[in-house]
């Protein structure tokens, strides 16, 4: 048997085709190698340059505000229904029978009726004077009046805020919210008492005034 010996040590004298094939075949490889080593140290500056991006986790709410926002929602869900204005239909007996005592002292409605273009102004005046000495007894038989403001007329007030618009009227330049301050012009009349007489039930209060026939 035959043994072969072969020194590592010994370099080539000369260079065919094989050699020259090989050596190029390294030298491929060589560049490919370094290629794919700059491509990945370019890839890691890259991602060190970039900032990391977290999730953001939603902050869960407190129980407190939960239960708040529950308990509103529950508000808007059963709020009451807003009961429709009820407007209050006036009996007419009343009026009615005002007006009859009116007629009755005063003889209201005939001189609210009478055409006075043909009469002068002192026929006039003499009439009026008989309507208001009746309506003045008809008035303090059957109501207690009073004064809305207890202020001399013509004097200044100030009303506060909060002030009830159905006793005081407000005129002229009207800017802005409360206080206002202003002249008062009429002290204004409110009703504190009234007492008009019962009616039968078989009493008709249209007829304010019966007709008259004398015989």
């Amino acid at each position: 048997m035959n043994t072969y010996a072969i020194d590592l040590s010994l370099k080539p004298s000369t260079f065919d085709l094989w050699h020259v094939c090989l050596a190029g075949t390294v030298a491929l490889l060589a560049l490919i190698l370094i290629g794919l080593l700059l491509s990945m140290l370019i890839s890691l500056i890259r991602c060190k340059k970039k900032p990391a991006v977290l999730p953001v986790i939603p902050t869960p709410e407190p129980a407190v505000k939960i239960v708040e926002k529950i308990v509103e929602v529950e508000k808007l869900v059963h709020a009451p229904v807003p009961e429709p204005v009820v407007l209050k239909e006036a009996t007419p007996d009343a009026a009615l029978q005002l007006l009859g005592l009116l007629q009755k002292e005063a003889r209201f409605i005939d001189f609210i009726k009478e055409d006075i273009t043909a009469f002068s102004d002192a026929d006039i005046g003499i009439a009026a004077r008989v309507v208001h000495e009746g309506c003045n007894k008809v008035i303090n038989e059957h109501f207690t009046l009073a004064t809305v403001r207890s202020e001399q007329e013509g004097s200044r007030i100030t009303l506060l805020q909060g002030f009830d618009a159905a006793t005081v009227r407000l005129t002229g330049n009207i800017v802005g919210n409360a206080p206002f301050t202003g002249t008062l012009v009429h002290k204004g009349w409110q009703v504190t008492g009234i007492r008009l007489p019962k009616l039968t039930s078989g009493h008709n209060a249209a007829i304010v005034a019966s007709a008259e026939v004398e015989l």
